[in-house]
């Protein structure tokens, strides 16, 4: 990345090129080169502004630079020769921003505007012109062939240049958060995108699906599907992802159909039974109408994909300094303890050493853990039943409370950041029960039948209890279910205990129809 001291070079030979170029023109008192001057300062004035936005990436580049000279130059040359001289600067340029590759292509494209051009406007170049032009353009060679050397120190890689970047595009991504009018919720979307398919094309299933690794997953969808329907569907969206085409082409088989939207997402759908399947239906049509709600999609799975991602970052970060810092210090604080009641001063310190070694145990048993579901991470199993199922396993070996974890899953599975949410519900659903419930057993069960879910936690502890102070879990679990269109549910049991739900339902699109977003319930916090 060129730095601000290039970008300053250039400017000044810009500026020295005006001085030089406008000195004679001006003597001379030559009119029509006042006019080229102007035109070339117009070029070099806007280059030097847009120069001071780089992020922007509004400045000319070094070839269209060149190719505007060129025609100034050809134009002028007759009346002010001397305008010719303008030719040294854009290979300067190039040389700064791209390198010698891109500055040798900007001469050629220089000598081909001035000389061309020049031919077609004034039929003719003269002896002098046409050494003028080879003299300028070799001293612009020339001159940035030694400036490479300078200006190649400054396109050493930055380490820092992709923070820089992120910089920039999160503080646009901010700015620009406030004018999304449809805002970022996945499902919402894909719900509205298949309300618009329904509407041209007849059908009796649809499905939207977005990529997961080498898999499919669905975001949305009009119907349950059976299982035949479902793997028809999943079949016909998986042949439209692998084709080697671009544009990729629509599929047609029989009543089934698939077609993309975007780059990320295909529409899989099955035509009514008894349709006509002799008539190919308007799928590309279809998908260049939505081409609108297809970058709404697009933005709004980039979106997810951004946030799972620096929120697994940070659950590391803070595993780390749990780990290496709190965690450190409490056992330090046990060996002090323990070296005290080794030569306690009588049988009340003893105890009350004992007490406290066995509370500082206990701190530290629950620091471990909360390290441990900190960098537990749905990602590493091969389901989210099989991620509930480790934490389960973990939770029940150090509480020694019974948890038993019952599955009920297809083997499609869920966006990876629907699945992380739903993890994360779980997994507080579970630490309350053995923290808070007093439960002697716990039940869990995990339904998932994607691009819907439902995960249920039952203990037979004190149920719903008035919220302490520094309780945030079921508010956190409701921001969770928030964050994915699900519905979170916490009551008591009739007999005695809690029962915590979380329902991921997709909004459902019937022909002409709306999607309808469902809303979270709100409910006592434990």
């Amino acid at each position: 990345m060129p730095s601000s001291q290039t970008y300053a070079v250039v400017g000044a030979a810009r500026l020295f090129a005006l001085l030089a170029i406008g000195g004679p023109i001006v003597w001379l008192h030559q009119e029509q080169g006042l006019l080229a001057l102007g035109a070339v300062s117009c070029v070099w004035v806007y280059q030097a502004i847009t120069a001071t936005r780089r992020e922007l990436e509004l400045s000319l580049s070094p070839m269209t630079e060149a190719a505007a000279i060129g025609v100034i130059g050809a134009l002028a040359m007759k009346d002010a020769p001397v305008i010719l001289a303008a030719l040294v600067v854009a290979p300067l340029y190039a040389t700064a921003v791209a390198g010698v590759r891109t500055m040798v292509r900007t001469v050629l494209v220089e000598l081909i505007a001035v000389i061309a051009l020049g031919l077609m406007w004034w039929e003719e170049i003269t002896y002098e012109e046409g050494i003028s032009i080879f003299t300028w353009s070799m001293a612009g060679l020339g001159l940035s062939m030694i400036a490479a050397v300078t200006f190649s120190s400054d396109r050493v890689p930055d380490p820092l240049a992709p923070y820089r970047d992120a910089q920039e595009h999160l503080k646009q991504l901010i700015g620009l958060a406030g004018s999304l009018s449809s805002g970022l919720d996945v499902g919402a979307l894909g719900g509205e995108l298949l309300s618009q398919v329904s509407d041209d094309i007849p059908n009796r299933a649809l499905v939207l699906y977005v990529p997961r690794g080498d898999a499919l997953s669905p975001v949305a969808s009009t119907v349950d599907l059976e299982a035949a329907d479902a793997v028809a569907t999943e079949t016909l969206a998986g042949d439209v992802r692998l084709q080697e085409a671009e544009p990729s082409m629509p599929i047609e088989i029989g009543e089934g159909f698939a077609f993309r939207v975007s780059d990320q997402a295909i529409v899989a759908g099955l035509r009514p039974a008894g349709a006509d399947t002799s008539r190919p239906l308007p799928l590309n049509a279809v998908a260049r109408d939505l081409a609108d709600t297809a970058v709404k999609l697009d933005a709004a799975l980039l979106f997810a994909q951004f946030r799972d991602a620096a929120t697994a970052d940070e659950r590391n970060r803070l595993a780390r300094e749990m780990h290496d810092g709190v965690a450190q210090d409490i056992a330090s604080l046990g060996y002090i303890i323990d070296a005290l009641a080794a030569r306690p001063a009588d049988e009340q310190q003893a105890k009350a050493l004992n007490m406290l070694r066995d509370r500082v145990s206990k701190v530290v048993a629950e620091v471990r853990q909360s390290v441990m579901n900190l960098r537990t991470s749905i990602g590493e199993s091969e389901s989210l039943g099989a991620a509930i199922s480790n934490v389960a396993r973990h939770l029940s070996e150090s509480s020694g409370i019974p948890i038993r974890v019952r599955l009920d899953e297809q083997p499609t599975r869920l966006r990876p950041e629907v699945e992380a949410e739903l993890f994360r519900i779980a997994q507080e659903a579970m630490n309350n029960a053995v923290k808070h419930a007093r439960a002697t057993s716990i039940d869990v069960r995990c339904q998932v039948y994607a691009p819907e879910a439902i995960i249920t936690v039952t203990d037979d502890g004190v149920g719903l209890q008035s919220a302490r102070a520094d309780s945030h879990g079921l508010k956190i679990m409701r921001e969770r279910a928030r964050l994915i269109g699900a519905e979170l549910v916490v009551r008591d049991n009739a007999s005695r205990g809690l029962t915590v739900s979380v329902a991921l339902k997709i909004p459902r699109s019937s022909p002409g129809g709306h999607a309808a977003m469902s809303s979270p319930s709100l409910t006592e916090q434990r």
